[in-house]
Order: C-alpha cells, then sequence, then structure tokens
C-alpha cells in the first residue's frame, strides 16, 4: 500500500501530480492506493476531484480521526469507537481558552474528534507545556503542532500512524510493504515504526529533520509528487518493496 499525506506531500506540482496519478494507476492491480490528511472528508475528497486523482482505497482525514473505505466511502465504525475513549473535547476547549497565542480555527475546521487552533508560537506556551497542562487536568489528548501554525487536539487513540497501523492490520498488509509520504510534523508518527517512508523536498521548514538518520526513511530530492515517485523508484516499490538493511 502506499499512503500519502495532501498538502505539503502529494499537492503543489501538477504535473507531478499528474504523473503520479498514471503512476497509481498503473500499479492499482497490487497495490492498495490511501490518503491520510488533516483536511475534513469533504475537503479531501474536493481536492482529490480538483486535482483528478484515482479514488483512493483508504481516506484516513482529520488526522487520523476517521477512516473510509472504498468508492462508496464506508466509515469504520468500529474506530470510531475505539477512539472516543478517555476522549472530552468541551474540556480540552475550556482549559485552552484562556491560554495567550491560541485562536480558535473556523467552525469549518472542527469535528467531533478535532479540536483546532491557530497557534502563534512567538506568545503561546510550548505544545509541551500544553501537554503538559492537559494532564494536569486529567485529560488525554494527542497535541499535533503541524506547519508552525497550527495546533489540533485529537483523542489519545487517534493520529495519522495509529490509524494507519489499524488500517494495515484489517488489510493484513505488512507493515514493510507500505510507503508513507509526508511534510509536516503532523506526519511524524505515520513514518516511525516498520513502514517505508519518504519525506518530501518541499517540507515545511525543519519539519521531520529529527528522522533524517532514521533506518527506511528517505528524504527525497525532488518537492511534492515528484518526490513520491522519486522514493517509488529509490525503494523499487512496485516491484520488490525493497526494504533497506539496518546499518551495523
Amino acid at each position: 500500500a502506499l499512503f500519502s499525506d495532501l498538502d505539503q506531500s502529494l499537492l503543489g506540482d501538477p504535473q507531478g501530480v499528474e504523473q503520479f496519478a498514471e503512476t497509481m494507476r498503473r500499479n492499482r492491480r497490487c497495490t492498495n492506493f490511501g490518503i491520510a490528511t488533516g483536511r475534513r472528508l469533504d475537503s479531501a475528497l474536493s481536492v482529490l476531484k480538483r486535482y483528478g486523482l484515482p479514488a483512493p482505497d483508504v481516506l484516513i482525514s482529520s488526522l487520523g480521526t476517521q477512516i473510509h473505505y472504498g468508492a462508496q466511502l464506508n466509515p469504520d465504525n468500529h474506530w470510531s469507537e475505539h477512539i472516543d475513549h478517555l476522549w472530552k473535547p468541551a474540556a480540552i476547549r475550556r482549559v485552552l481558552a484562556e491560554l495567550p497565542g491560541l485562536s480558535r480555527q473556523p467552525k469549518a475546521e472542527q469535528s467531533r474528534f478535532k479540536v483546532s487552533y491557530l497557534y502563534d508560537p512567538s506568545v503561546a506556551p510550548s505544545v509541551e507545556e500544553i501537554s503538559t497542562l492537559l494532564r494536569t487536568g486529567d485529560l488525554t489528548a494527542n497535541v499535533v503542532h503541524s506547519f508552525g501554525q497550527y495546533l489540533d487536539l485529537i483523542p489519545i487513540r487517534a493520529s495519522k500512524g495509529q490509524a494507519l497501523r489499524y488500517v494495515a492490520h484489517r488489510f493484513g498488509i505488512p507493515l514493510e510493504h507500505i510507503l508513507v509520504a509526508g511534510g509536516s510534523g503532523a506526519d511524524e508518527d505515520m513514518m516511525r515504526g516498520n513502514t517505508l517512508a519518504v519525506v518530501v523536498a518541499n517540507r515545511h521548514h525543519e519539519e521531520l529533520s529529527q528522522l533524517a538518520d532514521m533506518e527506511r526513511i528517505y528524504f527525497a530530492e525532488r518537492p511534492h509528487a515528484l518526490g513520491i515517485l522519486e522514493a517509488i523508484d529509490h525503494y523499487d516499490f512496485f516491484r520488490t518493496c525493497r526494504v533497506p538493511e539496518a546499518s551495523e
């Protein structure tokens, strides 16, 4: 399977998107295509249609809090029940309401399992301080900082990476036969573990730089979809799904 983020990874170069779409269509008989995005489902579908991308077999949206399958977009209700454990969004909003440097994103960016803010790092507490504040209030959440200006809080059991691993288990796909592509901090946990991964050249500033020395994470020289195609060649993904040997 190949999973990609949208905005900082797959999109950005129309010619590259066209080449990627054609590559996936040629290999759909042997490879599942998945999207893992911070966008809501409706927004992700609109973008996929606009760029002429093939319908994904799996669409992970809202930072891993929703999973839909196939052309009919069948929802995974078991996943929703699983991540609802200990999730208290109203209490989280109350705790963060008085903090400087945080302002609620528009309603269209909020969802049942995602509380989203614009984040000004010059005056806001650090991500670590916000996480500590929530724990002090006996609240559990994953705090996701991305693109230098967005702060999202989602259930502790949810993330792009956790959703991807859940799907891999459900489909019976070995993690080492999955290639994931990303370009921002929101993609980090999706790249850790036993999957193959590519960080596209246009990654957001230095986000994901801490992954540079990790096995099975390839830093592409080209941006956007062209970087993903570069990684497909690097791993010879569609022919052998070659897994790099671990360093001694």
